[in-house]
């Protein structure tokens, strides 16, 4: 069986598929899984246990110039890629008219169908072409959490009952990850090391300088280095004001998707906004406590594990809470 998996983006989004992934691949072991997604989330699909193949797209850029000659051929090595296998089962996870468009245009075998979602659920995008597209278009319970939608999805198109064990299948090499972070000092990565992800694309999910601050603090006194992460000059600039009123605390180089894996892997644990970063660290299974703004980590934040959990508060979580919680899931954390 040859599987085609679409889910483009957002970072986020794209690691809350994973899940799904594993289940088919318990399912049917033999079977080929591709994705299709967008270029910048690809090094991260690549890590996911069981793809055999990631076609990426480019589709935010296209859209800005869709007529030039660079976007043309861009467009048609894009389709040559995706029309290169005939596939039993085209699944879009996505639910918008782009992923329905990337479903429509894969080739599929004698049989073969394109599943994908006929409602929207709360809080998620729904466009109507994602239902137009589909042979089989699954209804799903409107109030659902994000991972749950993906699996749920793939279980009522196939027939199997989803998993009672999650897996998200996302492959890190902590070991490497004092090459990912060569160019900073050795402490910044290790069993003592908590990854604070402040950055997020949203400035209503940001917690206050003050805050990460005074949580650092806090970790320095328990013996933690504090690591900051960012993928921007804005961020690079909170992660240097965070470090600067610390005594232990590294602002990393801006890394790829790739070394950032492997490098949040070797952390103690990971502290952070809802964020794609965050969701990352629920993959890999560390320890995590999720920051909320907003009511609204019932559908994307972890689904309370001993390891993970997520704190809400308006306008924004208490330090004294955030703490508390990250005492909770560090409590298993065993140090040399």
């Amino acid at each position: 069986m040859k599987i085609l998996i679409v889910k483009l983006s957002s970072l986020g989004d794209v690691v809350h598929a994973m899940p799904a992934v594993q289940d088919l691949r318990r399912a049917y072991p033999q079977a080929q899984i591709d994705w299709v997604v967008e270029r910048g989330f690809a090094p991260l699909v690549r890590r996911c246990a069981g793809v055999n193949r990631v076609i990426e797209c480019e589709l935010r850029r296209w859209r800005k110039s869709p007529l030039s000659t660079p976007t043309r051929l861009a467009w048609r090595a894009f389709k040559a890629e995706l029309q290169r296998e005939h596939y039993d089962a085209v699944i879009d996870l996505q639910g918008l008219s782009k992923s329905a468009l990337v479903s429509w245009l894969a080739r599929l075998a004698p049989q073969g169908k394109r599943y994908g979602l006929a409602n929207q659920t709360e809080g998620s995008g729904f466009e109507a072409p994602a239902r137009w597209v589909a042979d089989v278009a699954v209804s799903l319970p409107p109030h659902i959490h994000a991972v749950t939608r993906s699996r749920e999805l793939c279980a009522r198109a196939f027939g199997y009952a989803m998993p009672v064990i999650q897996s998200f299948g996302l492959l890190a090499h902590a070991d490497k990850a004092h090459i990912a972070i060569k160019s900073i000092a050795p402490e910044a990565s290790g069993p003592r090391v908590v990854a604070l992800v402040h950055g997020t694309s949203r400035a209503d999910k940001q917690w206050p300088l003050v805050a990460w601050r005074a949580l650092g603090e806090r970790l320095n006194d328990n013996g933690y280095t504090v690591a900051l992460p960012h993928g921007s000059d804005e961020e690079q600039t909170m992660a240097q004001n965070i470090a600067s009123g610390l005594a232990r605390a590294t602002v990393w180089p801006r890394l790829g998707l790739d070394a950032l894996t492997d490098a949040l892997a070797a952390c103690a644990g990971v502290i952070g906004v809802d964020s794609g970063l965050s969701h990352m660290a629920v993959a890999l299974d560390l320890p995590h406590v999720q920051l909320y703004n907003f009511d609204t980590a019932w559908r994307t934040g972890p689904q309370d594990t001993s390891r993970q959990v997520s704190v809400y508060g308006h306008p924004a979580p208490d330090v004294d809470a955030v703490w508390l919680a990250w005492l909770g899931v560090s409590a298993a954390i065993v140090t040399p």
